[in-house]
């Protein structure tokens, strides 16, 4: 039996309801004509925060009692779920701690500061944040809100699902971001428990891709940490993992890798023929489909999951300068 599943996600969209934004799905006409099936885009990355986070923050937050609200929060991030807690964290007047390593992108940095989190810098990795985290916690007592592997996270994330399926009931195939696997899982969750015929393909990058090693090898894994493009997919996922391995082994049908080219090749895509601003991350679904990896079912749904990329960086690759890998998620 799924740990989280269709009444706790439902119970998270009445949760967070008027917290986030129920985001637009479009058609897209070149990639439907290209492919021969028809081919929707659901815009999270036009979410307040930018990116899904929100849902799941928003919705972990809202779960604390009295008690645990005033004690503060804390989580380790690649970027997007820092300041997607540091918002939901500002709107309930708590304090936020946001762990990171020195391969989070500044204007990500940025972002979170300006949202009067804390930020501390640790390491190379998510797993050597994690270790500051956990350190506050038993120290000074926050409450830790890890980005993937909660049960308030995945029920929240869960909701942009339920949002796809209605706004596309005939949805044949859903490519979906793959990174601890808090979106995958919670999305899968709620795709499935209304249309169980719906396949889900989780998409990530071929540069320490943690969920993906894991399911090979039949039980979480530890990975090395790689720049990329796609930097908001990095970081592992726990040794300790409660829920989202199960859930991911469970419920995803497929999994595909992307190299740097390949999601290069998304992000532009997305901004000319789509326009649409995507982040690498944000990208990989639509990567995956230009780059063939996915075998077609229509109709298809891609998630557009976030927006947050350093526009300088953006330019480049727009502009066919695909920056080397350490200067592309700097």
């Amino acid at each position: 039996m799924v740990p989280i599943n269709l009444g706790d996600i439902r119970a998270a969209r009445e949760r967070i309801a008027g917290k986030v934004e129920r985001t637009p799905i479009v058609l897209s006409t070149g990639l439907s004509e290209r492919l021969g099936v028809p081919v929707h885009l659901k815009l999270e990355h036009r979410q307040t925060t930018g990116s899904f986070k929100l849902r799941g923050a928003s919705n972990a937050v809202a779960s604390l009692d009295a008690e645990h609200k005033g004690r503060g929060v804390v989580a380790a991030s690649t970027g997007n779920h820092g300041r997607a807690l540091a918002h939901a964290a500002k709107l309930e007047g708590m304090r936020a701690v946001i762990c990171m390593s020195r391969l989070v992108p500044e204007n990500k940095l940025d972002e979170i500061r300006r949202l009067g989190a804390e930020i501390r810098i640790v390491g190379n990795s998510q797993d050597d944040a994690q270790q500051e985290v956990e350190r506050l916690v038993a120290e000074e007592g926050l409450v830790m809100l890890p980005p993937f592997d909660h049960p308030a996270i995945i029920a929240g994330q869960g909701t942009l699902g339920l949002e796809i399926i209605e706004q596309v009931p005939e949805a044949a195939l859903v490519l979906v971001q793959l990174s601890g696997g808090g979106l995958a899982s919670g999305m899968a969750a709620a795709i499935k428990g209304v249309s169980p015929s719906t396949k889900i393909v989780g998409v990530s990058m071929t540069r320490g891709a943690a969920m993906k090693a894991s399911l090979d090898a039949g039980h979480p894994v530890l990975v090395e940490e790689l720049p990329t493009l796609a930097d908001s997919l990095g970081g592992g996922i726990g040794l300790d993992n409660r829920l989202t391995f199960a859930m991911c082994r469970d419920l995803l049908d497929d999994v595909v890798l992307l190299g740097e080219d390949e999601i290069a090749a998304g992000i532009r895509h997305a901004y000319e023929q789509e326009r649409e601003i995507v982040e690498g991350a944000g990208a990989v679904g639509i990567a995956a489909l230009l780059a063939g990896k996915v075998k077609m079912e229509g109709p298809v749904v891609v998630l557009l999951s976030g927006r947050n990329i350093d526009m300088g960086l953006h330019r480049k690759i727009v502009c066919g300068d695909i920056p080397s890998i350490s200067e592309g998620a700097a």
